[in-house]
């Protein structure tokens, strides 16, 4: 919400889309949420910029490395920066900024199979509960698309990350929800 807020076009369009798909009905129903690209844009750019959990549970080579000029000799625990690698100039085009629509043309899933999207961490220490939290993360926040209009807070949103294990904001995001007529 954060981002969309911060971005009133891209906040316009997922709104359209979600309000185009559902229609008069009073709520999202699970079937309108595969019609909705754009909203599982806006939550796979969410999670490229803000990922759950910005350091992945340490790893241990199997044998011995050589990476990027670097020896790594075999068991030596290794940890993984998502946050670093997701946010990479390298593999994003601005990466820092909140784009969805880069998703369209470049398919890189959360599964772990693009080295450069690993939100979810990837192989035998991928997160179990990826695809309950990506359904749920979707409904919920084409509900929030569809039921209201947001109001920006007067003193601006502070995007800080606070220090953890788990990624959240330093300051809570406090919003003003704005009933939407369907009428």
């Amino acid at each position: 919400m954060a981002e969309l807020l911060r971005n009133p076009i891209t906040l316009k369009k997922a709104q359209e889309e979600v309000r185009g798909v559902v229609g008069q009905k009073p709520k999202v129903e699970e079937s309108d949420i595969k019609k909705m690209e754009y909203l599982k844009y806006v939550v796979k750019e969410s999670l490229r910029l803000h990922a759950p959990a910005p350091f992945l549970a340490t790893r241990m080579t199997a044998t011995n490395v050589k990476l990027k000029g670097f020896d790594i000799p075999a068991k030596t625990l290794v940890c993984m920066n998502a946050w670093g690698i997701q946010r990479d100039g390298e593999f994003w085009e601005k990466p820092e900024e909140f784009i969805p629509e880069r998703h369209e043309n470049i398919k890189v899933n959360y599964n772990g199979q693009d080295s450069q999207f690993i939100a979810f961490g990837f192989g035998r220490r991928g997160c179990p509960g990826m695809s309950f939290g990506l359904d749920s993360a979707e409904y919920l926040l084409a509900n929030l698309l569809h039921c209201f209009n947001w109001e920006m807070p007067p003193q601006g949103i502070d995007m800080t990350q606070a220090d953890a294990l788990i990624s959240s904001k330093r300051v809570t995001l406090h919003l003003k929800p704005i009933p939407f007529s369907f009428k």
